[in-house]
């Protein structure tokens, strides 16, 4: 067997190549806004949970809370997201964007989605929808 067919009968193999691929689209629209693929994920999170914990933002990005502290730096700095000294405990942020950052979030969600449908222009609807349906199982599994 050649080291191709190898590596193409492995599913993780073949999911970070499509990955990749995917990602070539978001990563050119996302650096013109100066941003990577992770901070852009952390926006829409905080977006969507409003005084998110720094440390469960971490969890929900896979990364270690040490790891997260350089990208909401660079958020802070930009105006796009503010920690926020949370009340009962005042050594616990909240994360939360500013206008600035719900305001650059909006075309930053249609740029997604633009480049999630250009990669994935090859597939109908239906096998769209069922790779997505295959990616979550996947992803629920038990490791």
């Amino acid at each position: 067997m050649s080291a191709q067919s190898f590596l193409d009968s492995l599913v993780g193999y073949a999911l970070r190549r499509a990955q990749l691929k995917l990602f070539q689209h978001l990563v050119g629209g996302l650096a013109e806004f100066d941003l990577r693929p992770a901070e852009f994920t952390a926006m829409v999170i905080m977006q969507s949970e409003p005084g998110l914990m720094q440390a469960d933002l971490a969890r929900q990005l896979a990364i270690e809370p040490p790891q997260l502290v350089p990208m909401l730096n660079k958020l802070e700095k930009r105006g796009l997201a503010e920690r926020v000294r949370a009340s009962q405990d005042k050594r616990a942020y909240g994360l939360y964007l500013t206008a600035e950052g719900q305001a650059l979030l909006e075309p930053l969600k249609a740029l997604a989605v633009e480049s999630d449908q250009i990669a994935t222009s090859t597939l109908s609807d239906e096998e769209r929808s069922q790779l997505l349906t295959l990616l979550h199982k996947v992803n629920a599994a038990p490791i």
